[in-house]
């Protein structure tokens, strides 16, 4: 199915031409939203705002409780900057893979519920929505970080949103005093309950800059898709939203502590503060909270609240879904490269048990080229075998169509060797922001799956199918054999994976008892 497409360069040179079509304004016309006016910045045909208030500061008394109403303003806020984002440690510099423009530049706040938007700047109306929610293991991660960048999308007819949600202890917290305030409300989950209060903003606002609020999707990548599925899965964001995609994420059904387990976690964690109620947890400080202390630092993260995840799953919330895995996800952990025979076999034993001598004849490694390939393929394998469970799930229960992918593309930059497609790299593809890293050398090459995967999602945004004139056809899943499609270096149909592997999988989780 791989077909030959036009360079980049040659996209990149129709929409210089296009913008130097478009005037030059030299005032933005401010746009009326819920709690006053804003206005925004014109820059190469399209208008962004940045910084707009959907919910109060939940900070002081409104720490851990729901979002509440936009505090209205006077005059007209200049949308010309990012509001800071949520609290959360910095690496400004970046990490193992993850460059400066993947990760969080500028402030960080309690204040921090804001959203960004990009519009054409001659935009029309009902325009669809796609509202992009970042990864950060529910941790770190913010709508403003330089791969977001809505420009490039924008100018493919979308408005693009990026939002803050509360991360950490300050998202995710549950304790029985909060279960006790919530009354009627969930009692957590204060980090997608920020998600299901934006995507209300949108409902009310999103027309005034030429978007549908009935053609709303949502994307979110790692921590961001399981939010996705989260809120597929959750009654109180019914009918917010058209359309889903979830690049690296979790399974269909939310999975997480109950209610009760959570509770007993908040507690702990509580004493840990040295403090004996929430109002004493309330009078720490930000960084009080989040300072390390002797033992284990819980991982806050959604929980089955049983009132906006149910504690048991119940139906979905039908709506078609893009989602798909990367080649090499797991490229940041230290296992990823051991490629000694001894360290793989004991990997396989590890994950495998008492079947890892049927997995070591499915990873040969008898030459350093097998072990090389061993060391990329078993954790690589291992998330797609689960993969085609929570695909088979969506296909049984779901009327809507799912499509699959599978990215394959290096991205050039320091250590592609050893990151190779590593969690999140696909992401500066689809937006379109391959410019927010010069340094990386970006080729021809690059500039043509960018345009490729743009036109997909863009594609799939506006109407739930990704296919679009000009690019291979890209069908959806079914059973009994769905099937991903290949992105990247080929663009071609591959199986979710090989058939005597998917086998042995399903015969070793079986045979342990677990879900996979």
């Amino acid at each position: 199915m791989s077909t030959k497409k036009r360079p980049g360069w040659i996209g990149a040179a129709f929409a210089a031409t296009w913008l130097c079509a478009i005037p030059s304004f030299a005032q933005v016309r401010a746009v009326s939203v819920t709690g006053g006016q804003v206005e925004g910045v014109l820059a190469q045909g399209v208008v962004s705002f940045k910084g707009i208030p959907f919910a109060a500061p939940p900070v002081g008394d409104l720490r851990w409780h729901s979002p509440q109403a936009v505090r209205a303003w006077s005059g007209v806020r200049k949308a010309d900057h990012f509001a800071a984002s949520c609290w959360q440690t910095v690496a400004p510099r970046g990490f193992g893979p993850w460059t400066h423009e993947y990760v969080v530049q500028g402030p960080v706040s309690e204040d921090c519920l804001y959203l960004n938007i990009w519009t054409p700047a001659r935009r029309g109306s009902h325009l669809p929505v796609l509202l992009y929610i970042h990864g950060g293991a529910f941790l770190q991660g913010s709508g403003s970080v330089s791969v977001y960048d809505g420009s490039t999308l924008a100018l493919r007819g979308v408005v693009v949103v990026t939002v803050n949600y509360r991360l950490g202890a300050l998202g995710f917290l549950a304790h029985p005093e909060l279960t006790r305030e919530a009354h009627s409300a969930p009692p957590g989950n204060y980090g997608l309950q920020d998600l299901i209060a934006a995507l209300r903003w949108l409902r009310g606002n999103v027309a005034a800059f030429g978007g549908d609020p009935a053609s709303i999707t949502i994307d979110g990548q790692s921590a961001g898709a399981i939010a996705v599925f989260d809120l597929i899965a959750s009654p109180l964001a019914s009918g917010l939203f058209a359309r889903a995609i979830a690049q690296s994420g979790g399974g269909a059904r939310p999975n997480g502590l109950s209610l009760a387990q959570a509770e007993h976690i908040g507690q702990v964690f509580a004493r840990s503060r040295g403090a004996t109620s929430i109002a004493a947890l309330r009078a720490l400080t930000p960084e009080q909270l989040s300072a390390s202390r002797q033992g284990p630092n819980p991982q806050f993260s959604p929980i089955l609240d049983g009132v906006l995840l149910p504690s048991s799953p119940g139906p979905l919330n039908d709506t078609p879904i893009l989602m798909g895995v990367l080649a090499d996800e797991d490229s940041y952990e230290d296992t990823f490269g051991q490629a000694s025979p001894t360290a793989l076999k004991t990997l396989l034993r590890k994950i495998y048990g008492g079947m890892a001598p049927v997995f070591e004849k499915l990873y040969p490694t008898s030459t350093p080229e097998e072990r090389a390939s061993a060391a990329l393929q078993i954790p690589r394998d291992l998330l797609l075998g689960p993969f085609d469970d929570w695909t088979r799930t969506l296909l049984a229960e779901g009327r809507q169509p799912v499509y699959g992918y599978y990215f394959d593309h290096i991205e050039p930059g320091p250590q592609s060797a050893r990151y190779r497609v590593f969690h999140g790299s696909e992401i500066p593809y689809i937006f379109g922001t391959l410019g927010a890293a010069p340094e990386r050398s970006f080729a021809a090459r690059d500039y043509r799956i960018s345009s490729e995967l743009s036109r997909y999602w863009v594609s799939f945004v506006k109407t739930g199918n990704p296919n679009t004139p000009g690019l291979p056809y890209w069908p959806r899943m079914r059973l009994p054999n769905p099937q991903l499609m290949e992105l990247g270096n080929t663009t071609r149909l591959r199986p979710i994976l090989p058939a005597d592997k998917l086998r042995a999988m399903e015969r070793a989780f079986a045979e342990r008892g677990e879900q996979k």
